[in-house]
């Protein structure tokens, strides 16, 4: 069984920073993608960044030029750097590894609540 543990949610003001990570109990070349997602309040979970195995990133409009998506492989960990923060990126954020080698599974972890009080 794949697990994903996130951590580094928190309360910040506006134009604060956050680090999320997510560790792994399976290398993160394991998965074609890494990624972060997240769930506001009566919104859809959507996706945030996304990190290939071979290194390619994709963004959010919503969070470009403020979010950066990186992975520590020695670790098994993948992180989610996010600045400026504003209101609107208030939400619970997920990590997910996406079509695990092998089983060709997807894997979800609990979520960390981040919270951007104005």
């Amino acid at each position: 069984q794949v697990q994903l543990v996130e951590s580094g949610g928190g309360l910040v003001q506006a134009g604060g920073s956050l680090r999320l990570s997510c560790t792994a109990s399976i290398s993160v070349f394991s998965a074609d993608v890494m990624a972060w997602y997240r769930q506001a309040p009566g919104k859809q979970r959507e996706l945030v960044a996304g990190i290939t195995r071979g290194g390619s990133t994709n963004y959010a409009d919503a969070v470009k030029d403020r979010f950066t998506i990186s992975r520590d492989n020695a670790k098994n960990t993948v992180y989610l750097q996010m600045n400026s923060l504003k209101p609107e990126d208030t939400a619970v954020y997920y990590c997910k590894a996406d079509r695990v080698v092998i089983t060709r599974r997807s894997y979800w972890g609990q979520g960390t609540q981040v919270t951007v009080s104005s």
